[in-house]
C-alpha cells in the first residue's frame, strides 16, 4: 500500500496536514489582511468615540470577534515567518542583492576564513560548489535579531488590542463626595460592593493662589466594611479591586444647621458650593420643601471665612445675612447656624482591563525596536574571486554597515 501511494505521488497524511496548516497560516498572516483588520478596529473605536455612549456599543460579540481575528492574524504573521528566520540563523545562506558592500582579500583556505568569521562573531556554514576550487563561507551575526523585528509588529498589534479592550470593556465613573460620604466605584449591579469613602481633604496654597498641597484621604470598602485607607494626591491615584481612583476636582462646602423658630431641625449637613457666579464667587443652594423656601449660600469673603446666606420664598428674597464660623442668626423664619467651611471632592474611578495588555505591548515594541536598531543582523559571504577572495557583507535595509565591513576585513587579514 505504501509503495502504491509512493508510486502514485500521494504525500503522507502528516505532510498534507502540515502543508494545509502552512497555507492557512499564510492566509491568516497575510499583511493586507492584518492591515484591513487594524483599520476596521480603528474605525470601530473612532465611531464609538464620536457617538453618545459609544464605548458601551463595543461591548458585544461582533467587536470581540474582530479583536480575536486581529490577534490570530498577528500571531499567524509571526508564526509563518519564524521558521525561515530560524533556518537562516542556524544555517546562514549566501548574501545577494545590489545593496551589499564588497571588498577584496588575499587568498586564504576556507578553514581560516571560517575561523576568522567565528572570531568576528559570525555563525558560519561552509558550502562547496561543483568544482574543487569553488567554495563559499556564509556567515550571519546576530541572526536572532530578525526575531526582534517580527516581535515589533506583534507588539504594535498588542498595543492596539490593549487600547481596544480598555475602550470596549473598561468603565469610568465620576462622583462628588462630601467628608463622610461614600459611593460605589462602578455602576450598581448584583454582587458588586467595592466603594470609597471620603474621610478628609486638605489643601494649601501659595501667596499667588496656586495649590501647593492637595491631599485627599479616603477609605476603600468592600461589603460595607473598611478594607484600607489611602492618601490620594495629584498623579498618585489609589488602586482597589482593579480600579484606579484619583481626585478630579474640588471645591468649598459649608456645614450648616437650619431649624425652624420652634427648634425643629430642617437640615444638619454640609452643603457643597459647587457652582460659580459670573464674578467667580462659589455658590450653592438647598431646598427645604417643608418650609417652602430655598436657602442660598455663597462664599462672600474667602479671606475672612464669611458665608453669605439668603432665604428665598416663592415671592422672592425673604432675608439675607452674613455669618462666620460659629455664628447663628435668624434669617426670615429660620435659624441658621454656620459651623465651619468644609470641602467636596470629585473622584474618578476607572477600570481598564486592557491596561496591562497595552503596557505589555508597549514594552515588547520598545524592546524589539531597541534590539532591531542597536543590534542589527549582519550577513557575510566569502568566496574565491579572480585574484584572491571577495567578501560581500549586507546589513538591514536601514543599516549601511561600512564600519562592520572594515572590522571583518581586518579580522580576516589578521588570520593569514
Amino acid at each position: 500500500m505504501a509503495a502504491s501511494r509512493g508510486a502514485a505521488g500521494v504525500a503522507p497524511r502528516s505532510d498534507r496536514l502540515a502543508i494545509s496548516a502552512e497555507r492557512i497560516l499564510r492566509i491568516l498572516g497575510e499583511a493586507r489582511a492584518g492591515l484591513v483588520l487594524l483599520l476596521l478596529t480603528a474605525l470601530a473605536n473612532l465611531v464609538a468615540a464620536l457617538l453618545p455612549g459609544g464605548p458601551a456599543r463595543l461591548n458585544g460579540w461582533p467587536y470581540t470577534l474582530l479583536l480575536g481575528a486581529l490577534t490570530v492574524s498577528a500571531v499567524a504573521a509571526v508564526a509563518v515567518r519564524a521558521p525561515a528566520t530560524w533556518r537562516e540563523w542556524r544555517r546562514p545562506g549566501p548574501v545577494t542583492g545590489g545593496t551589499a558592500l564588497a571588498a577584496r582579500l588575499d587568498a586564504q583556505p576556507p578553514e581560516r576564513v571560517e575561523e576568522a568569521l567565528r572570531r568576528a562573531g559570525y555563525r558560519t556554514r561552509f558550502a562547496r560548489g561543483r568544482g574543487r576550487a569553488t567554495w563559499a563561507v556564509h556567515g550571519v551575526r546576530r541572526g536572532w535579531s530578525r526575531f526582534a523585528a517580527q516581535a515589533s509588529h506583534l507588539g504594535l498589534v498588542i498595543v492596539v488590542l490593549g487600547a481596544a479592550v480598555g475602550a470596549a470593556y473598561g468603565s469610568e465613573t465620576t462622583f462628588s463626595l462630601l467628608p463622610g460620604d461614600q459611593a460605589l466605584l462602578d455602576a450598581p449591579e448584583p454582587g458588586f460592593s467595592a466603594a470609597v469613602r471620603l474621610d478628609a481633604f486638605d489643601a494649601a496654597f501659595d501667596p499667588g493662589g496656586r495649590p501647593q498641597q492637595l491631599d485627599t484621604e479616603v477609605t476603600f470598602l468592600r461589603d460595607g466594611r473598611p478594607v484600607e485607607s489611602k492618601l490620594l494626591r495629584v498623579n498618585e491615584p489609589g488602586a482597589f479591586d482593579g480600579y484606579l481612583v484619583h481626585p478630579w476636582t474640588y471645591g468649598p462646602a459649608a456645614r450648616v444647621r437650619i431649624t425652624t423658630l420652634g427648634g425643629s431641625a430642617l437640615l444638619d449637613a454640609p452643603v457643597p458650593l459647587d457652582r460659580t457666579r459670573d464674578d467667580g464667587v462659589p455658590v450653592g443652594s438647598v431646598e427645604l420643601p417643608s418650609a417652602g423656601v430655598t436657602v442660598g449660600l455663597a462664599l462672600a469673603d474667602a479671606s475672612r471665612n464669611v458665608l453669605g446666606v439668603s432665604v428665598v420664598a416663592d415671592d422672592g428674597l425673604s432675608d439675607a445675612a452674613q455669618l462666620r464660623p460659629g455664628d447663628a442668626a435668624r434669617i426670615g423664619d429660620l435659624v441658621v447656624s454656620f459651623e465651619r467651611f468644609d470641602a467636596w471632592v470629585t473622584l474618578t474611578s476607572r477600570r481598564d482591563p486592557g491596561l496591562g495588555i497595552l503596557f505589555a505591548g508597549a514594552g515588547l515594541l520598545c524592546a524589539a525596536l531597541a534590539v532591531a536598531f542597536w543590534l542589527p543582523r549582519r550577513r557575510a559571504t566569502v568566496r574565491p574571486g579572480p585574484s584572491g577572495l571577495v567578501i560581500t557583507l549586507r546589513g538591514e535595509r536601514f543599516d549601511v554597515p561600512v564600519g562592520e565591513l572594515d572590522r571583518v576585513v581586518r579580522v580576516l587579514g589578521a588570520a593569514r
